[in-house]
């Protein structure tokens, strides 16, 4: 849900802020206050299009920050993280919108910078605005299969996951079949060259890493005078002469001869040396046997050196190390298996797409039949929903295309779109359409209502949803949009008592003149302060006894409602 809502600098609001609650808020006020001001800066910070003139004259910049809150399992924390932003879904999702004097626009969520597209996505989550003529994705036909796959889930999901494995599996046949098809002459030129290749790197008899070996031990076999010299020499200047461990040894006799007469510091001495001694004389043993094992081998030296030409010529051909050069070699024997055999492949290749496709088609039917089991559903609870907002006689349907339209697709075998007829004797219709902007608003929260149950968007908002109707269609609307608001937030615009009543929380939107200047002001309003509200939208500028008492009266029927409802 959205939480808070800070309005900085934006057209005629100079700062405004917006503490909500859970439930249903109406925006109510004369006309020309303001009220779709707040409508739009919710659509600044969904990643609506911005524009210099929104930010107020004589300001720098205007500013948009909303402060939501968001379940664990919102979708809206993966896209974030997909996209690298790093947010603890057990905090509060903060984002903040700027737009500049000269146009310029920037975005932040949870404090790290993103583009308007990303800000889109995440605001198609978070928020969905509905205008009187405002395209919706309800009104877009592309996405009714994807809103009867959310309505019918249970039934649809398993039968739909059946379905799209078999097309993909089906997808990669296809594709292996255009690859090979697409084999060329100049492919089956190559085979010659494949030959040579792969006979030239395979009679080398490669191992992996074998030139790093070769490199270690042609090193030691070219300096094996110097490594035989110096062990030899570090050897004798350990072991022989006056000095080394002779002399070592001399001192440990030394220490041992008067460690008895000071054992308190000097047997620790002793031990020091002993351990020195036995170290060093290990040692010794150990340079003796390296000098003993230096190789002094020209004719592995001249093979070692013929072996790294012939890998050093491989690699300049195939690859920068062996293991390139291999897995080169076994990429071109693929190829070459390819080429000799391609005849034989295709035809497995085509028996293979021919049983996927069927199989995939077969998949598919099953598919059409779970969504048209639910497409009846869903009409029936439309056309159910319809009757309680005052349109009775309004028939919905499911539209699905005749065969010869179908194309296989990842999604299915299915166009799908949703048909209204809102009047008898009318054709059935696309909801876009319906030409009255009272049937606009009714069909959109009945769909709205129904949707609300299976989507995750938190906030719904409904920008003078209610025009084009009054008396008990507005009553409906009204006790529609609550009934909606137990699901999720719902914000709307009204100028009707009948939809004010029900509402949660009411904000009055004012204009106020300091000097020249010209302020926007939101207020929360109180019960007594409903009431005169309400009073001024029964009857108009001059608010008398009657009204009030109206207005009261409206308001208590309305808490009474709301309470059945709960």
């Amino acid at each position: 849900m959205l939480l808070e809502l800070s309005i900085r600098h934006l057209a005629v609001i100079e700062h405004v802020e917006l503490h909500c609650k859970t439930g249903f808020h109406v925006l109510t006020g004369e006309t020309g206050a303001g009220k779709s001001i707040i409508i739009d800066a919710l659509g600044l910070i969904a990643g609506g299009r911005s524009s210099s003139d929104l930010v107020r004259y004589g300001s720098d910049k205007a500013s948009i920050e909303a402060l939501y809150q968001i379940g664990k399992d919102h979708p809206v924390w993966n896209i974030l993280s997909g996209v690298g932003i790093e947010a603890d879904p057990e905090e509060h999702l903060i984002i903040r919108r700027e737009i500049t004097a000269q146009g310029k626009s920037t975005s932040r969520v949870n404090g790290q910078l993103v583009n308007r597209a990303v800000l889109r996505e995440i605001g198609d989550y978070l928020v969905n605005i509905h205008g009187q003529h405002e395209h919706q994705s309800l009104f877009r036909v592309e996405e009714h299969i994807r809103w009867l796959d959310m309505f019918g889930e249970p039934q649809i999901l398993p039968a739909k996951l059946a379905y799209q494995e078999a097309y993909d599996v089906y997808q990669g046949i296809r594709k292996q079949l255009k690859e090979l098809q697409e084999t060329s002459k100049q492919a089956l030129q190559m085979m010659d060259l494949y030959r040579f290749q792969v006979e030239e790197i395979r009679s080398a008899k490669l191992k992996a890493e074998e030139d790093e070996a070769l490199g270690d031990e042609k090193r030691k076999l070219v300096n094996a005078e110097r490594l035989f010299q110096n062990a030899s020499d570090a050897y004798d200047l350990l072991y022989g002469g006056s000095k080394g461990l002779d002399a070592v040894g001399r001192a440990v006799q030394k220490l041992q001869d008067i460690a008895a007469l000071d054992p308190a510091k000097l047997q620790s001495l002793l031990e020091q040396v002993q351990g020195a001694f036995y170290q060093l004389e290990d040692a010794a043993y150990q340079v003796r046997d390296y000098r003993d094992e230096v190789e002094f081998n020209p004719s592995r030296l001249d093979f070692i050196e013929q072996r790294l030409d012939t890998i050093s010529s491989l690699r300049r051909k195939y690859g920068e190390s062996v293991s390139d050069i291999l897995a080169y070699v076994e990429k071109i024997e693929r190829e070459l298996d390819l080429i000799e055999n391609k005849d034989e492949k295709l035809q497995q290749l085509q028996k293979d797409e021919a049983a996927a496709l069927e199989q995939v088609q077969r998949l598919a039917s099953v598919l059409t039949e779970q969504r048209m089991i639910v497409a009846d559903k869903l009409a029936a609870e439309i056309v159910a929903e319809l009757r309680e907002l005052q349109m009775e006689r309004t028939q919905f349907r499911v539209h699905f295309a005749v065969n010869g339209e179908k194309k296989l697709t990842r999604e299915g075998a299915d166009q799908v779109e949703f048909l209204i007829s809102a009047n008898p004797g009318e054709p059935m219709r696309a909801l876009s359409k319906i030409a009255s902007g009272g049937e606009i608003s009714r069909v959109m929260l009945a769909l709205k209502s129904i949707f609300a149950r299976v989507d995750s968007i938190p906030v719904l908002v409904f920008d003078e949803v209610d025009t084009g109707v009054s008396g008990r269609a507005a009553q409906a609307i009204a006790e529609k949009m609550s009934r909606l608001s137990r699901s999720c937030q719902i914000f709307s615009i009204t100028h009707l008592p009948q939809v004010a009543c029900m509402a949660d929380v009411h904000y009055r939107i004012h204009k106020t003149t300091d000097g020249d200047r010209t302020y926007t002001n939101i207020d929360d309003l109180n019960t007594e302060e409903r009431i005169h509200e309400l009073a001024r939208m029964l009857g108009g500028v001059e608010v008398t006894d009657k009204t009030l008492q109206h207005a009261q009266e409206m308001l208590a029927l309305a808490d009474n409602m709301k309470a059945k409802m709960s």
